[in-house]
């Protein structure tokens, strides 16, 4: 074996060291090509020579354009003809447009101006550019598998329920929560309610008739009282009514002494 060179070997053949190079070592001229730049066709490479030399899309020098993408097909053209081809026919179209604007312009017959014969290439340069920016920007949106992946999580079908306890404060809780809705829908509903003061003054003298005298507070027993102060205060306004008319009469034997009531006397 050779001298071995740093300890290291130059290369490795089907897994063997190789520690010297054959002297009948042939590499052919195509086994290493290096592209620095690759297009999609060729309206892209039209325009990247138009970005490189700066020029103005809307006027552009097709004599300096031309002889530039010429050379680019003369190149691909030696190594891939049929991928040569599709840029051969954009060749054949800038020459036609470059001989076009050798010759005189021709006016139309209805004295227009003709049509810059660049027109239709501009519209074409235009139009791709947009398409390309535009797919630049999607091709920047987050792609799953390529900036992200999604999330698998594998669920058995079989797994039984499991349902929390309830305890007794938990049904307090619900219960309570219940009767806090109840009260937010609440109705309190007042009715109008028709008092007499002519009927509470029968009521009097019937309590009055056949008895001598009755004390103030008897005339307001506790039945009365239950029904509400509206039906206290009719009563007692029958009661000062029945004054007024003269039918009873209100007696005290000193101050501060208990009040009664009779029937007024009537001769006979």
């Amino acid at each position: 074996m050779p001298a071995v060179v740093d300890g290291v070997a130059l290369a490795r053949l089907y897994g063997e060291p190789l520690f010297k190079l054959p002297d009948d070592l042939y590499i052919p001229p195509d086994a290493l090509e290096v592209f620095l730049e690759a297009f999609e066709g060729p309206l892209d490479l039209l325009l990247y020579l138009i970005r490189k030399q700066n020029f103005n899309v809307l006027d552009i020098p097709m004599a300096k354009l031309t002889e530039q993408y010429l050379a680019y097909v003369e190149q691909i053209r030696r190594r891939n003809l049929e991928l040569a081809a599709e840029y051969l026919l954009m060749a054949a179209m800038l020459i036609e447009i470059k001989s076009r604007m050798l010759l005189p312009a021709k006016k139309s017959p209805a004295g227009e101006e003709a049509e810059d014969p660049r027109a239709e290439l501009v519209r074409r340069l235009v139009e791709y550019e947009r398409i390309k920016l535009a797919a630049a920007r999607l091709d920047e949106l987050p792609r799953a598998g390529r900036d992200f992946l999604r999330a698998v999580v594998a669920i058995e079908q079989s797994l039984v329920k499991r349902f929390p306890k309830v305890d007794v404060g938990d049904l307090r809780e619900a219960w309570a929560a219940v009767l806090k809705r109840a009260k937010l829908h609440a109705h309190h509903r007042i009715a109008r309610e028709e008092l007499s003061v002519r009927e509470h003054m029968t009521l009097i003298l019937k309590k009055l008739q056949n008895r001598q005298f009755v004390e103030f507070g008897d005339l307001f027993d506790a039945a009365l009282l239950a029904r509400g102060a509206p039906i206290v205060i009719v009563h007692f306004l029958a009661l000062l009514e029945l004054a007024r008319e003269s039918l009873i009469e209100i007696t005290q034997a000193a101050p501060y002494a208990p009040i009664y009531l009779r029937l007024a006397y009537t001769p006979s």
